[in-house]
């Protein structure tokens, strides 16, 4: 039998629990699909733009294959899919600086792009089928979902213009919940810490749908252009490609989320900033999710449910409390029951960021404290 300190300490190989709805750490392999929409006449200049890029995927770690489809029904229609060992290797490649440096030849002659990521359950033929079942590494059973998408953008403003730019975020009006007949905005959380903003958001239906709905608005419009003068980086949103790119680098993906109870109208919700080594982000956000699902078994445990959000060095735990932060147990809260998971966390932290010393001296309250973001608004859609 696997006790709940085995699941903390060992890699996230299958799915310990049904509650978890969402997570990239569970080995399998992905199936990453896009979607794209090519200007007409632009076919060669976008397949030589593929090749190109193409060569340079090759020789990225995790990355297994790829291939490319042309629509036999519209000419301007392509299918683009790749093959990764699995989640991290692809996730940690597509937010990086250098994908965004080698998709730019991609952006004139592309109309529009729709990213879809898949871990692998079944294979009928092919390397995993003929393989030992122990390598075979794929998703060993369906997740439960509960039809909600994850997902928050992240940016940091002018050092000095945190309280102006706070007061603007809190004060726009909310837009439409309802996009289409499939899809509803759900929730919008907005949290700092020092210069940083991140924005949560919750979903039924279509995240991109979504997105674009919510940009669309002339109230969001307006805050957004009201804090463009205080962000450290530069943004025309009403140029497409300046646009394009600062939310690129700002997308801040759900990596895993865990719902250890129903709702409770006590939770509370709070968000705690994991600033991570360079180059560590990863490994940190999988630590702090193999100490969500042990704590998803563990009564005591304050916390109704947790995702986390990462990219590169940047890992965000968003968590619903009964209670509140002030009603629990630091240990409880941050899913440390002992000292060698406070120690591992350490390890994954940036020792030069306020907290990190007092996680070191194994002082959680003070870490605790320190990790906080400060609540600028939670709004939740009347629907939801």
């Amino acid at each position: 039998m696997t006790t709940t300190s085995e699941r903390a300490s060992g890699p996230l190989t299958r799915q310990v629990s049904q509650r978890v709805s969402q997570s990239v750490f569970d080995g399998s392999r992905l199936r990453v699909v896009l979607l794209v929409d090519v200007y007409d006449g632009a076919q060669q200049q976008f397949l030589e733009a593929y090749e190109n890029l193409c060569n340079q995927v090759a020789s990225v770690p995790g990355h297994v294959s790829d291939q490319l489809c042309q629509s036999i029904e519209n000419p301007s229609h392509w299918l683009i899919t790749s093959e990764w060992e699995s989640a991290p290797p692809f996730l940690a490649w597509v937010n990086s600086e250098e994908h965004v440096r080698m998709v730019e030849p991609l952006h004139s002659c592309v109309r529009d792009t729709r990213s879809l990521r898949y871990h692998v359950v079944r294979e009928t033929g092919g390397p995993a089928a003929d393989a030992a079942p122990g390598k075979r590494r794929l998703q060993t059973s369906p997740r439960i979902g509960d039809g909600v998408i994850r997902h928050a953008l992240t940016f940091t403003v002018k050092p000095g213009s945190e309280e102006t730019v706070a007061e603007i975020l809190a004060g726009y009006a909310s837009p439409e919940p309802r996009v289409d007949d499939h899809t509803r905005l759900c929730r919008t959380s907005l949290f700092m810490h020092g210069n940083r903003v991140v924005r949560a958001i919750e979903v039924r239906g279509d995240l991109l749908s979504a997105l674009r709905h919510v940009a669309r608005q002339p109230e969001v419009r307006a805050v957004e252009e009201a804090i463009n003068p205080y962000l450290e980086q530069h943004r025309d949103l009403d140029d497409p490609e300046s646009a394009r790119v600062f939310f690129t680098r700002a997308a801040l993906p759900a990596v895993h989320h865990v719902t250890a109870a129903e709702e409770d109208a006590r939770a509370e919700r709070h968000a705690l900033y994991y600033p991570a080594r360079p180059g560590q982000g990863m490994r940190l956000a999988e630590f702090l999710a193999r100490q969500d699902e042990a704590a998803a078994d563990d009564p005591r445990s304050p916390v109704l449910r947790s995702t986390i959000f990462q990219r590169d060095d940047v890992v965000v735990r968003l968590i619903d409390v009964r209670g509140g932060l002030d009603a629990g147990a630091p240990e409880l809260l941050l899913g440390l029951t002992d000292a060698a998971q406070a120690a591992e966390l350490t390890t994954g932290l940036d020792g030069s960021a306020a907290g990190a010393g007092a996680a070191k001296a194994g002082d959680l309250a003070r870490f605790l404290a320190h990790a906080r973001m400060n609540l600028v608004t939670d709004r939740r859609s009347p629907e939801a």
